[in-house]
């Protein structure tokens, strides 16, 4: 009978070894990006004054004020909620519950959730680093926000999270037309939440750039973890990594090794 270190010896074998590159590649990734948000913060706070506001983000606050309507606010709201610290970790979730069950492995939880935990610390760090103001209450649609501005945590954390999203789902796809379409939706998606925002006058124009910008940076990195995971496996020759119908490390489900087969990397097999 198996003692409870007999199961964490095997969990750690079968579950976080295969993986080391994926962890080591984020972990060290994260550290940059997390860095970089705050030496940006820094130069931002530095160098963005009061004719920065005046050459951006005033005149486009301003043009964003000549499109509101009362029903266009309701439907911008409503949108931009779902970026917001109770929607995005629910889409999120279901994102990642859907890649779960099409690639039969855990990765797209490590990819995804992976990348969300570092954008909110790096948008938390951020925010604390800089304490910039949010444009006047009377230049806002409530609800109002209180927190600090720098930079936008709803056009961020949705960046990041859609960003891997589609990179994922688009390995499981053949058709290079729906992988365009995959990618177009969740470009018009990144970029209406960052306008969304300056919209309804709870962003500067400036903020949401640098949440792109530090999104886009990230999603980079997460990717070449993936495949940096994937070219060593495959150097290795160690078969897949660890799926529900192939849990044991190194070991190939017996169909495919008797065939002689390998799945290509990046398909719904091997995550």
């Amino acid at each position: 009978m198996k003692t409870w270190t007999d199961h964490v010896t095997d969990g750690w074998g079968r579950w976080v070894v295969p993986y080391a590159a994926l962890w080591l590649t984020m972990l060290v990734g994260g550290v940059v990006v997390v860095t970089l948000a705050l030496l940006g913060s820094e130069v931002y706070d530095n160098v963005v004054d009061d004719a920065g506001l005046a050459n951006l983000d005033k005149p486009a606050l301003a043009f964003a004020q000549q499109l509101r309507t009362p029903e266009l606010n309701a439907f911008v709201t409503g949108f931009t909620n779902i970026g917001g610290g109770i929607g995005m970790p629910i889409l999120g979730s279901l994102l990642t519950a859907w890649l779960i069950f099409l690639s039969r492995s855990w990765r797209p939880l490590i990819l995804v959730g992976g990348a969300a935990a570092v954008s909110t610390s790096a948008t938390a760090f951020s925010k604390r680093v800089v304490g910039r103001a949010r444009p006047d209450h009377a230049d806002a649609v409530p609800p109002f926000e209180t927190s600090p501005a720098f930079p936008s945590g709803h056009t961020l954390n949705t960046a990041v999270v859609i960003g891997v999203v589609v990179y994922l789902a688009c390995l499981h796809v053949q058709r290079t037309i729906v992988r365009v379409g995959l990618i177009t939706a969740g470009v018009i998606f990144i970029v209406g939440m960052g306008l969304s925002r300056v919209y309804l006058g709870h962003h500067w124009m400036t903020d949401v750039t640098a949440a792109w910008l530090l999104g886009l940076a990230w999603v980079g990195v997460v990717i070449l973890a993936h495949q940096l995971f994937h070219t060593l496996r495959h150097r290795k020759h160690a078969g897949p990594a660890p799926t529900f119908d192939n849990p044991l490390t190194g070991r190939e489900p017996a169909s495919r090794a008797a065939s002689g087969t390998r799945p290509p990397e990046g398909t719904s097999s091997s995550g």
